[in-house]
C-alpha cells in the first residue's frame, strides 16, 4: 500500500477478532519498530512482545485504560529511556511505524497508556530506570473497517506564518 494511503486509511481499533496474527507478520511490526529512528541514534527503547490469553488479560489488569487488550491477539510494550528528554518524541516514532507496519498488513492496533505501574513492573520485569511510555494491542479487526476518518479541514489546522494567518489554498 502506497504510504499516504496507509496514513489516510489507518484507523485505531479495540475490538479484535479470533484470528492469529502469523508470526511473520509479527516479525515484520517489531522490524518496523528496530528500523525507526531515535534521537542521536540511541536506539533506548526496548521491546516487551506479549502473547497468549493468561498474558494478555494479566496486562489487561495491569491497565487503567486497556482493559480491551485482553481480546487483542498480542500485544507490544513500548519501554523508553528517561534519560533522554526526546525519549517520548521517539516512542511516538515507534508506535506509528508499528502501527503503520502492521496495517500494512491488513493488522489492526490500539494503543493505551493508562497503567498500574507497580503491577505491571513487577507481573513483566520491568527495570525501574525504564520508563513505560505506552502499549500497544494487536489483531485483525472484529469487523469490517470503513477507512473513513472524521478530520477537521486543513484550512482550520494550518496558518501562514504566523498563527491566525489562514493559508491560501
Amino acid at each position: 500500500m502506497d504510504v499516504f494511503d496507509n496514513i489516510a486509511t489507518k484507523l485505531d481499533v479495540r475490538q479484535f477478532g479470533p484470528q492469529d496474527v502469523p508470526s511473520e507478520v509479527k516479525q515484520y511490526i517489531l522490524e518496523a519498530a528496530r528500523m525507526t529512528g531515535t534521537g542521536l541514534n540511541t536506539q533506548h527503547w526496548r521491546f516487551i512482545l506479549v502473547e497468549g490469553g493468561d498474558q494478555l488479560r494479566k496486562l489487561a489488569e495491569d491497565s487503567t485504560s486497556g482493559a480491551w487488550v485482553a481480546g487483542a491477539n498480542f500485544a507490544i510494550i513500548v519501554l523508553t529511556n528517561p534519560k533522554y528528554n526526546f525519549h517520548m518524541i521517539d516512542a511516538g516514532r515507534v508506535l506509528q511505524n508499528m502501527q503503520l507496519a502492521a496495517w500494512n498488513r491488513g493488522v489492526a492496533s490500539g494503543v493505551f497508556t493508562g497503567i498500574k505501574e507497580e503491577n505491571l513492573r513487577h507481573d513483566f520485569g520491568i527495570p525501574k530506570e525504564l520508563n513505560i511510555t505506552l502499549t500497544i494491542g494487536f489483531g485483525y479487526p472484529a469487523r469490517k473497517l470503513a477507512g473513513k476518518k472524521d478530520r477537521i479541514p486543513i484550512g482550520e489546522l494550518v496558518y501562514h506564518n504566523k498563527y491566525g494567518n489562514p493559508m491560501n489554498p
